[in-house]
C-alpha cells in the first residue's frame, strides 16, 4: 500500500434539512455565550507528544498508547444508537487499524474540533441523526493523519523511504523486513505536526466501510454487562439524591417541612434548589425514603391546571380557524377546492409522547480542591451543559470538566436548552458546599411526570380530486406547542413557523399543483421536547394515512397512486418501490392478512414500509411482518442501519399502539410501564430491512425508521377492520 500523504480532499456536500441548519441561529439569537467556530483536523492544534493518561495524542480525535491501542475521542454522544462504532469505523479505515485494538470516548470542551457540522460548527451536539454526516469525512482525515504521521515515523526510525511503508491491522512493514506495531512509534509520531491535507481512500480501498460482517467493537461488554454507564458511576464518598419536582407544570416550592426526612437513618441533607427539592442521602435507598418524609406546599399560581380533555377541545377548535402562520402555500387551494369533483377532509389527534429511555436520567457533580467541577452524564449538548454548571458553580467553563458518558437511551430526552438533570447535580452539590460528589437520580416516576414529551398536535386536513382523479389540492393545518418557543432556540422560529412543527408536512415530496400548510402555536403550559423523529411522528402519519383515504376515494392502488405523484427515478420512488417488491404488494396474502404502506422522508434519508397485520379477534390487529427500504446515503455499518431501523419499528409501534401521556387538571396519570406502555416483546414483527446501494454521504438513520410505520399500519388496520385510525394510540380510535 502507499501511504496517503499530503493531498487534498473537498468537503462532501451535506443533505441537512432547513430546520437543523436553523439551530445555530437560534443558539446564537438567545445569547448562550457559546463560542462561534469551526475548523477541520487541517486547523486543529499540533498534537502533543503524550497525554495525562500515558497515550500519545495525534489529534483531537485520535491517541494511540504505547501498546497500540487506538482511541476514538467521539464528538457524538453514544446513547445506543451506534454513533461510537460508525465512527470508529471510519477512523479504523483510514488509520488501517487492528479493529480489536480500537476503543472510543467521548470528548467535550473542545468546540472548534467537535462542533457539528449540520448545527453550524458553531456548537457540539448529537442530535438531528447526523453523527455520520458530521463525522463522515473529519474523522476519515483523522485517521490518514495519524496513519501519515506514523510512516513517517517508522520511515525516520527506520531509515527508509516512507513511500515503501505499508500499513495493516495496526502495524507498519518495509520491504527489508523491518516492522512494528503502532505502539511502537506512537511517541515520536504523536510530537509531529497534523497533516493539514490527506489523501482518502476511495470505496474500492475499503475493508471496513460498509463491511456487512463487522461486529460492534462494543456488543461484548453489553451483553455481559460490564458497559459503564451513569447509573454505574461510584466515586470515593458519593452521596445519592432524589428530587421533589412539582405536581403541576409551572408550579413554585412555597414551603416545605423535612424534619421527619433528616431524623432518618443515612439522610445527608434537604435542600430547594430553582428546580424543585433535593433529598441527599448516603444511598439511594435512604434518599428515596427521605423524600416520602417530606412535606411541601406548593405555589400554584401560574402552574398549567388543564386536562387532557379540555387541551385537545381547544385544539380541535383552533384547527377549524386560519393558521396563524403559513408553512407552504403552492398554488391556489381555494381555487382548487371550488373547482373540484371530490373532496375529502379528516381530522387526526396525537397525544403527548414520553421518551421512556431504559436509563432514568442522572447525573454527578463534584467540585475539586483546584477549583474545577467534573460531571458524569449523557451529555448531549455539552456546551451549553458546561456553560450552565459553570454560572452555577460560579466559575468559568474552561473549568468544568465534562466526563460524557454512554446512555442507556434518550431519544431526545437528554438534548435540552437548560441543562435538566445536569443543573440538579451542581444545584444539589453546591447546596452542601460542594463537600461530597452528588449523584441526582431520577426514578421512572421523575422521568415519565416531570415534563419534556413530544407534543400533542392536532392535524385538519382536506383535499381534492379532480374528475380524472388526480390530487389537485391539499390543505394541512397543524395545531401544538413550539418546542424551541422561550428556549434558547427560539431562533429557530421564522414568520411564525417553528420548523419542527411542520417538517416532513411543509415538504411533502408528492406533485400536488396547490398545497398549503398552515401552523397555529399554542401556549399550553406543558414542557415539550423532539422526540425520535421529531415533526415527522404526527406529519407522516396524517399524510400517509390520509393519502390512502384519497386512493381510495379516487379508485387507486395506494402504491401506483404515490408513485403517481413521484418521479419515477427519486430516492421516494426507489424506495417505495423495493419495498412494495420484497413485500410482495402484487402478490395475494393468506387469507386474514392484510397490508398498508407509507413513505417518509426525515434527517436526509428515505424509508418506505410495508406493514402486513392481522385482525387479533379482540377487536384489534396484530402486526405480523414489515418490510423496510431505505435510502441512507452510504451504509457505513449496514448491519447497524439495518438494527436502527428495526428498532425504529419498534419504537414508533410501541407509540402508535398505546403510549400516550394524559393530564388530569394539569398532573400526568402515567408513572411507569404499568400504564405507558412502550411495545412488548411479543407484539414485535419479523423485520426485513432493504438498504438502497449509494454513494451519497451518509444521511441520518438513528430516527428515520419510525415515522413510516404508524400509518403503514394504520392502513393495514384500515382493511383488517373496517375503521380509520384519527386518533391515537390506536386502542381510543379502536375503541370509540
Amino acid at each position: 500500500m502507499i501511504p496517503r500523504l499530503m493531498q487534498s480532499v473537498s468537503l462532501p456536500s451535506l443533505r441537512i434539512e432547513a430546520s437543523r441548519r436553523q439551530f445555530l441561529i437560534g443558539a446564537l439569537a438567545a445569547g448562550t455565550g457559546i463560542a462561534v467556530g469551526f475548523r477541520l483536523l487541517a486547523a486543529a492544534p499540533a498534537a502533543a507528544s503524550e497525554n495525562a493518561t500515558g497515550s500519545h495524542a495525534f489529534s483531537p480525535y485520535v491517541t494511540i498508547d504505547g501498546d497500540g491501542k487506538v482511541t476514538v475521542l467521539s464528538s457524538q454522544f453514544e446513547m445506543g444508537q451506534g454513533s461510537y462504532n460508525g465512527i470508529a469505523t471510519l477512523v479504523a479505515e483510514e488509520l488501517d487499524a487492528d479493529w480489536s485494538a480500537i476503543e472510543v470516548k467521548g470528548a467535550a470542551g473542545n468546540v472548534q474540533a467537535y462542533g457539528n457540522i449540520a448545527f453550524g460548527g458553531a456548537i457540539q451536539g448529537t442530535g438531528g441523526s447526523t453523527s455520520m454526516s458530521t463525522s463522515w469525512e473529519r474523522y476519515r482525515k483523522a485517521g490518514a493523519a495519524a496513519r501519515a504521521m506514523l510512516v513517517v515515523a517508522a520511515a525516520e526510525e527506520w531509515g527508509v523511504d516512507a513511500a515503501e511503508i505499508t500499513v495493516e491491522n495496526g502495524r507498519l512493514a518495509h520491504p527489508s523486513g523491518k516492522s512494528g506495531g503502532f505502539g511502537d512509534f506512537a511517541a515520536r509520531a504523536a510530537t509531529m505536526p497534523v497533516p493539514g491535507d490527506v489523501t482518502l481512500k476511495q470505496p474500492g480501498e475499503w475493508k471496513l466501510i460498509g463491511n456487512d460482517k463487522l461486529k460492534r467493537f462494543d456488543s461484548a461488554r453489553k451483553t455481559n454487562g460490564t458497559e459503564q454507564y451513569t447509573i454505574d458511576v461510584k466515586l470515593p464518598g458519593m452521596l445519592t439524591a432524589v428530587m421533589i419536582h412539582p405536581p403541576l407544570f409551572g408550579a413554585k416550592v412555597k414551603s416545605f417541612d423535612a424534619s421527619a426526612a433528616k431524623a432518618l437513618k443515612g439522610v445527608v441533607d434537604v435542600v430547594e434548589t430553582p428546580r424543585g427539592i433535593a433529598i441527599i442521602g448516603e444511598h439511594m435507598w435512604a434518599a428515596v425514603k427521605g423524600r416520602d418524609a417530606v412535606t411541601v406546599e406548593w405555589d400554584e399560581t401560574v402552574a398549567e391546571k388543564r386536562g387532557t380533555d379540555e387541551q385537545m377541545a381547544m385544539y380541535r377548535d383552533l384547527a377549524k380557524k386560519p393558521p396563524a402562520a403559513m408553512a407552504r402555500k403552492d398554488g391556489d387551494t381555494e381555487a382548487a377546492f371550488a373547482g373540484a369533483t371530490k373532496v375529502l377532509e379528516a381530522s387526526f389527534d396525537f397525544p403527548y409522547l414520553a421518551h421512556a429511555a431504559m436509563e432514568p436520567l442522572n447525573a454527578v457533580a463534584r467540585m475539586n480542591e483546584d477549583g474545577t467541577l467534573e460531571i458524569w452524564g449523557g451529555h448531549q449538548f455539552p456546551d451549553i451543559y458546561q456553560k450552565l454548571a459553570g454560572e452555577i458553580a460560579g466559575i468559568t467553563p474552561d473549568k468544568v470538566r465534562l466526563h460524557v458518558m454512554k446512555s442507556g437511551g434518550s431519544f431526545g430526552r437528554r438534548a435540552v436548552s437548560d441543562g435538566d438533570i445536569v443543573v440538579e447535580s451542581v444545584y444539589a452539590a453546591k447546596a452542601i458546599g460542594f463537600r461530597a460528589p452528588v449523584k441526582v437520580q431520577w426514578t421512572r416516576e421523575d422521568d415519565m411526570r416531570a415534563g419534556r414529551y413530544r407534543p400533542a398536535y392536532v392535524h385538519s386536513l382536506k383535499a381534492a380530486l379532480d374528475e380524472s382523479g388526480k390530487l389537485v389540492a391539499w390543505d394541512d393545518h397543524i395545531v401544538g406547542q413550539s418546542i424551541v418557543a422561550r428556549t434558547a432556540l427560539q431562533g429557530m422560529i421564522q414568520n411564525g413557523v417553528d420548523p419542527t412543527s411542520v417538517e416532513g408536512a411543509s415538504n411533502l415530496p408528492y406533485a400536488i399543483p396547490n398545497q398549503t400548510v398552515g401552523l397555529t402555536t399554542t401556549d399550553f403550559g406543558v414542557p415539550v421536547l423532539w422526540w425520535r423523529s421529531v415533526g415527522s411522528t404526527h406529519t407522516a402519519f396524517a399524510a400517509e394515512t390520509f393519502l390512502d383515504e384519497i386512493a381510495e376515494a379516487a379508485g387507486r392502488d395506494p402504491v401506483e397512486f404515490r408513485l403517481s405523484m413521484l418521479e419515477p427515478d427519486s430516492r421516494h420512488a426507489t424506495v417505495l418501490k423495493l419495498a412494495a417488491e420484497k413485500a410482495g404488494w402484487d402478490k395475494p396474502l393468506p387469507e386474514g392478512r392484510f397490508r398498508g404502506v407509507a413513505i417518509a422522508e426525515s434527517f436526509g434519508s428515505v424509508v418506505a414500509e410495508i406493514a402486513e397485520v392481522s385482525a387479533d379477534g379482540n377487536g384489534g390487529i396484530k402486526v405480523e411482518r414489515v418490510v423496510a427500504a431505505v435510502d441512507c446515503g452510504l451504509a457505513v455499518n449496514p448491519d447497524q442501519v439495518r438494527a436502527q431501523v428495526e428498532g425504529g419499528i419498534g419504537f414508533g409501534l410501541g407509540a402508535i399502539l398505546g403510549e400516550e401521556i394524559t393530564l388530569t387538571d394539569g398532573q400526568v396519570d402515567q408513572g411507569n410501564f404499568d400504564l405507558y406502555t412502550p411495545l412488548r416483546i411479543d407484539a414485535m414483527p419479523r423485520v426485513e430491512v432493504h438498504i438502497v446501494p449509494s454513494a451519497n454521504p451518509p444521511s441520518g438513520i438513528g430516527e428515520p425508521g419510525v415515522p413510516p410505520i404508524g400509518p403503514a399500519v394504520a392502513n393495514a388496520a384500515y382493511k383488517a377492520l373496517g375503521k380509520r385510525i384519527r386518533v391515537l394510540p390506536f386502542a381510543r380510535s379502536i375503541n370509540a
